[in-house]
């Protein structure tokens, strides 16, 4: 039976291999930007070949292959043996029958010490084996490619939505000291201030003036007409002077007090803008860091396209069969020996 089986009726099974890695830029220690990155989702090379891995060996994949039947119709070609075909003797034609025949012809391996992934096709034709091994290997680059652009967009997103919340912060913040200027009428009430004092200094040295003018004409010429002259010109500094030192300071509406409050709303400006500056540098860093961490696929050896058939291993399966047929037959001509002298 071994005989025929192996000789006259299994069919040549070409097999196709290629292998690939996937390449990442070398990374060092994340710290700040990288490590949010890493908790982002931005995957390590080794994460991108385990999910390569996966997904040629899913029902995605096969479905992916079997668009308009390729490759049911490729392994239930009446050229291949009942035994080796879909579906095969008494077997079901669902998805899930192909799905599990699908997982007996392709075999991916991965070394994780050389990081390399070694994709094996086995079909009944040298055409069919190399074309989809080669339609497997794209998708395992698209894989890699769909799992770069969407950690990319996801750090992108982020950083963005950063800028996005700080230029709402800082429109609110200038809004806000636009607004105080306004109901004050008042730019700079600390620069303001500044100029009152300046102010009042000159009033009251022109006040001392005026008194030591008044004195001293007092002394010398008490009937002097300037004398009341110069009494309502010191009074009128006086008062203007204590008019200029209440603007500065002695109530809510002062300088002083409104120096406070144009502080506090001034700091939250500039914060404001610092965040806003912070976060766009830190839009450029997210860009230019995941462009720089694209991983990519990169083939080692191409899918090739066999020139002779690689199983069955015929002589070794007869062989085999031989030898286990004859241990079987030792073990069963002892069995009955034994049956048959205990029975005597």
């Amino acid at each position: 039976m071994a005989i025929i089986y192996f000789g006259f009726i299994a069919s040549d099974v070409y097999i196709s291999e290629s292998r690939f890695t996937v390449r990442s830029p070398e990374k060092s220690t994340p710290t700040g930007l990288g490590a949010l990155f890493k908790s982002s989702g931005f995957a390590n090379s080794g994460d991108e070949v385990y999910a390569a891995q996966d997904y040629v060996e899913s029902r995605d994949a096969l479905n992916a292959l079997n668009r308009n039947l390729a490759f049911a119709r490729a392994y239930s070609a009446p050229s291949i043996s009942v035994f080796d075909r879909f579906p095969g003797l008494g077997g079901g034609k669902t998805f899930e029958d192909l799905y599990k025949y699908y997982k007996k012809k392709v075999e991916v391996k991965y070394e994780s010490s050389s990081s390399i992934v070694t994709l094996t096709m086995r079909a009944y034709t040298p055409q069919d084996a190399k074309r989809f091994n080669e339609q497997l290997l794209e998708m395992a680059e698209a894989t890699v490619n769909t799992m770069n652009e969407r950690g990319r967009q996801d750090l992108i997103r982020f950083a963005q939505r950063e800028v996005d919340d700080a230029k709402a912060n800082s429109q609110k913040s200038a809004s806000a000291l636009s607004s105080y200027r306004n109901a004050v009428g008042i730019v700079d009430p600390e620069k303001q201030a500044t100029v009152q004092i300046q102010m009042i200094s000159k009033l009251q040295d022109e006040l001392i003036a005026t008194r030591t003018q008044l004195t001293e004409t007092r002394t010398v010429s008490p009937q002097n007409p300037q004398i009341e002259v110069l009494a309502a010109r010191a009074q009128s500094l006086n008062e203007e002077i204590n008019k200029q030192l209440g603007l500065v300071a002695g109530n809510s509406q002062s300088l002083s007090s409104r120096a406070a409050q144009y502080q506090r709303v001034l700091l939250e400006n500039q914060f404001a803008e610092k965040q806003l500056a912070s976060a766009m540098a830190a839009l450029d860093d997210a860009r230019n860091e995941a462009n720089r961490k694209q991983a990519y696929v990169e083939r080692i050896v191409q899918p090739n396209l066999p020139d002779e058939p690689l199983e069955p291993r015929r002589l070794r399966g007869i062989m085999s069969t031989l030898i286990l047929g004859l241990v079987a037959w030792g073990i069963i001509s002892m069995l009955v020996a034994g049956m048959l002298e205990h029975r005597d």
